[in-house]
């Protein structure tokens, strides 16, 4: 983390290069989410609600999700995209942004994916009406992810300059003036 806040001139290219190699991994990412959405799902209500809750009046009677198979993907997933939106959103706390705009990103970043997360659930248990929770969730999650990344993005190519630079913001994020 020193390093990250304390690198000498010398390291930004290097620290550029790594975060922006995260977020091509972020980027691809994002591409799969959508991949996956629409292997198993759809925009539409019925189809997110059947998934869940199963469909008795297809051919074979599709069952509803299985409580173990909703709790092992819920396991892994709370875990992992509890440390990837960690690590974005630690990075968007140095983007020259106000901190409402910080403050706001961060907040709504855990709490699409807490809602993603849980709406399965919901629908599963509380009935097929929170399937429009789930569509409305996944969507605004990917927009935020999105939005996260391109900021980033922004930052790491666009760096600002060190007159107009906190103290706390990293030296990969500030274009030092060259004399």
């Amino acid at each position: 983390m020193r390093t990250f806040n304390n690198g000498d001139w010398q390291r930004q290219d290097l620290m550029r290069l790594i975060l922006g190699l995260f977020l091509v991994y972020m980027l691809l990412f994002w591409v799969t989410n959508w991949v996956l959405w629409f292997t198993k799902l759809s925009f539409d209500p019925a189809v997110v609600a059947s998934y869940y809750r199963g469909d008795p009046t297809s051919e074979f009677g599709a069952p509803p999700r299985p409580v173990a198979a909703m709790a092992e993907s819920s396991h892994m997933h709370l875990f992992a995209m509890g440390m990837l939106l960690l690590t974005l959103t630690h990075l968007v706390i140095f983007l020259p942004l106000p901190m409402r705009v910080k403050g706001t990103l961060v907040v709504g970043t855990f709490a699409t994916a807490l809602l993603e997360q849980g709406s399965g659930w919901l629908i599963r248990f509380g009935g097929a009406g929170f399937a429009w929770l789930k569509i409305g969730s996944f969507v605004a999650l990917q927009v935020v992810l999105l939005g996260l990344v391109a900021a980033l993005l922004v930052g790491i190519l666009r760096p600002m300059p060190a007159e107009s630079a906190e103290r706390a913001t990293p030296r990969a994020l500030v274009r030092e003036r060259r004399v």
